[in-house]
């Protein structure tokens, strides 16, 4: 039975960033990593998921295809709309999206949930041990909780994007958390540990998920531009410094030197992102 969360009312900071632009141009582009990801997390019929910082189902419609019953819990109202569209024109009646914060899922009752997964969400919610603290406590006891999160000073293409754009956008308030700590084995024990759940409970993996587009990597980095909130927001702050061809020249650099497709006009590149698998 799908969880209805319709009630949350959201508090998140990061609701106007990822509410800018458009993600699903990007998500369209890591369909097939997502697939990949779910068919190894041994869904079985009838599981209830709960997708946090779901998009518009990357992650999510695999699971329900699994037969799993899914929620999948975004900050962004865009994005929620977008996988409902998604999961109706899939038939997916068992599958959900619904706007929330993973820093506090107020409507979701204790121990509701078999499976958690976040791929690229939760990571970038405020208040990180908060957010491990409920998908501990939504997550039923021997059931797990999946997360795929982009590494810090990695050489691969998102987190080299995030650094890029970092050096162009004004410094962050005090008191911010970098999301990418997530990525650091050390700070993810320490976010479960302080939720109940022990070092010896937690797996972690270096996977690669791949971005694949029909068209070429200085296209890509156009849509990087023009839909992805974090490197929009560097864009503009770089115009107003005079140093937005700067950061294209930078940006463009980065994808054509990272691109694996045999085709100059199409796009293929690995990120390289810590798997975490912890039991609760």
């Amino acid at each position: 039975m799908v969880t209805d969360t319709s009630s949350l009312k959201p508090a998140n900071p990061n609701k106007q960033l990822w509410e800018k632009g458009d993600f699903t141009r990007i998500a369209s582009t890591m369909r097939e990593s997502g697939e990949a990801l779910v068919a190894n997390l041994g869904i079985r019929e009838g599981w209830e998921v709960l997708d946090l910082g779901c998009g518009d189902g990357t992650t999510a419609i695999p699971a329900a295809r699994a037969g799993a019953n899914v929620l999948g819990v975004d900050i962004a109202s865009n994005l929620v709309k977008a996988g409902n569209e998604r999961a109706k024109e899939a038939g997916l009646e068992n599958c959900l999206f619904q706007e929330g914060d993973a820093s506090g899922l107020v409507a979701l009752g204790d121990q509701s949930f078999d499976l958690v997964v976040t791929v690229f969400g939760a990571m970038f919610a405020p208040r990180p041990f908060d957010v491990a603290s409920e998908m501990a406590r939504v997550t039923r006891k021997g059931g797990q909780i999946v997360m795929g999160n982009w590494i810090p000073g990695d050489p691969t293409l998102v987190a080299q994007i995030l650094k890029i754009s970092s050096a162009y956008t004004p410094p962050p308030p005090e008191g911010f958390v970098s999301p990418m700590l997530w990525g650091v084995e050390d700070h993810v024990i320490e976010r479960f540990g302080k939720a109940g759940i022990p070092k010896e409970n937690i797996a972690f993996s270096r996977e690669k998920f791949v971005f694949r587009a029909p068209f070429s990597p200085s296209q890509f980095v156009e849509v990087f531009k023009n839909y992805y909130g974090p490197t929009m927001n560097a864009f503009e702050s770089a115009e107003k410094n005079g140093k937005a061809g700067e950061l294209q020249k930078e940006l463009e650099d980065l994808f054509n030197s990272q691109n694996q497709s045999p085709s100059a006009e199409a796009t293929e590149i690995p990120a390289t992102y810590l798997l975490v698998k912890a039991l609760v």
